[in-house]
């Protein structure tokens, strides 16, 4: 009985297998594989593909054994567009292009392609669309279709990996629309400033590295008070009655001054690590501008201090401050309104000299400069970071020469120029008039003394003009 039962469950197994090999029940086996879907990026400057924008998609598939394909539809969702597309096909067998050639018919988010002959199996399709579009909303899109067998048959193709693409923002519609303009692209045909002064680059540009130019801004802002205080304590060190005291203010002044900054940059960021001291790099860089500018600092304060002539420091001692008092109440705030404008080209040279931290990695200005010239092939991005270099450089340098000025017209006796005696005397009469009171007398001239009549000893004569 059991040998029986397991006779007619071979048998029924059996018949199914018969039946699935004859083709009875439908097949959902697929014709063609699609091995890659890759898009071209068409951000001005950047590597991310951009919905809405012209783009280049590649597409590759291979016809399993056993088959022949004779066109290929790919479809993409709602947005996209291959109208006024061009494409390319190259069918391959293993390294050899074949003769076979291919026709497209584009129609809004879908393009088809007729080939002159069909693809045998393992020959691989290529497909190169130039000119068609992404939807401008972005996302992950897939690219899927169908295709058609030699048998006349229909398949849906095997979807893609998804291509990622962002949406088209207000940025670059605005670069688009200078993509069209005439004078734009006669700008850019100029070899030189199509190179360093690209329209759309600029426009790209001054939004990519923004967070850069902050970037620089905040480590000068942020080491430049504790620079003051460090080069304060030198500058008083220096002119200290001690001498060790001077020596050590000596050796650093001179050794950070006669050294460059890049080296510096360097002992910092490779050689305290050596010595297991990790610190966050623009926390280091911040110290490394504090320390440098410290040692400026500490010179221009020295000659600030000595310029000081040497009767305040009698004058102070008249009346009984001691050192310490005659330095802070007396000396060091007529110290601080001499050094403003050295001081203030000093902070021009410090903000510059952030660009070096870009060699130690550093993400401020300059080293997002870099990155996006390596990506756009152009030098428009350093153009643009010198735009924000000044942006702060050229106010603070109007600022300099606006204090030098008002100092050397204070120091020359300067001031608001005292009006003359005729204008005076004009407006004192004019306000005595005004108020109805006692009116003031005017000396005549010489030529109305002359013509007038004069009394002497009781006697009146005529004028000279008379007399004559």
């Amino acid at each position: 009985m059991v040998k029986t039962w397991k006779r007619l469950v071979g048998a029924l197994v059996l018949a199914a297998a018969m039946v699935l090999a004859s083709g009875s029940f439908p097949s959902t086996a697929l014709a063609m594989t699609t091995e890659k879907a890759t898009a071209r990026p068409n951000e001005d400057g950047g590597k991310r593909v951009i919905g809405g924008i012209a783009t280049r998609l590649t597409w590759e598939g291979t016809v399993d054994k056993g088959e022949e394909i004779n066109s290929v539809t790919l479809s993409l969702p709602e947005g996209a567009s291959f109208d006024g597309s061009s494409t390319k096909v190259t069918v391959l067998e293993g390294l050899n292009r074949t003769p076979i050639e291919g026709e497209a018919t584009a129609n809004g988010p879908s393009i088809t392609i007729v080939l002159s002959q069909s693809a045998e199996p393992g020959y691989r399709l290529r497909l190169e669309i130039e000119g068609m579009s992404f939807p401008p909303t972005g996302g992950d899109i897939v690219v899927g279709g169908t295709y058609t067998t030699a048998k006349g048959e229909t398949k849906d193709l095997q979807p893609s990996k998804p291509i990622t693409t962002i949406e088209n923002t207000w940025l670059q519609q605005m670069v688009n629309h200078l993509d069209e303009q005439p004078w734009v692209q006669a700008w850019n045909s100029n070899p030189f400033l199509g190179m360093f002064f690209k329209p759309q680059l600029v426009l790209t540009s001054l939004f990519a590295l923004f967070p850069g130019w902050l970037v620089c801004l905040g480590i000068v802002v942020a080491a430049y008070p504790f620079a003051i205080l460090l080069g304060l304590v030198f500058a008083l060190m220096k002119i200290s009655r001690f001498r060790l005291v001077r020596a050590i203010s000596i050796v650093y002044v001179n050794i950070l001054r006669g050294t460059p900054l890049f080296l510096q940059i360097y002992i910092m960021f490779f050689g305290l690590p050596m010595m297991h001291i990790n610190i966050d790099n623009n926390v280091l860089g911040v110290i490394v501008m504090a320390i440098n500018s410290s040692a400026y600092l500490a010179e221009i304060f020295r000659a600030g201090i000595e310029s000081i002539p040497q009767g305040q420091y009698e004058a102070a001692a008249s009346l009984g401050m001691g050192h310490l008092q005659t330095m802070v109440n007396v000396i060091l705030p007529q110290t601080v309104r001499r050094v403003i404008p050295t001081v203030t080209s000093d902070f021009i040279m410090a903000f510059k000299d952030t660009s070096l931290l870009s060699s130690v990695g550093v993400m401020e200005l300059m080293m997002f400069s870099k990155n996006l010239t390596s990506i756009s092939g152009n030098m428009t991005p350093y153009v643009t970071a010198a735009i924000f270099y000044l942006i702060v450089t050229l106010p603070l340098i109007k600022v300099v020469t606006t204090i030098e000025k008002r100092m050397a017209r204070s120091e020359r006796g300067g001031g608001p120029r005292p009006k003359v005696k005729n204008e005076v005397e004009e407006e004192v009469e004019e306000e005595t008039l005004a108020d109805g009171k006692e009116e003031i007398a005017v000396e005549p001239s010489l030529a109305e003394m002359l013509a007038a009549p004069f009394r002497t000893n009781n006697k009146v004569f005529g004028g000279v003009a008379d007399a004559r």
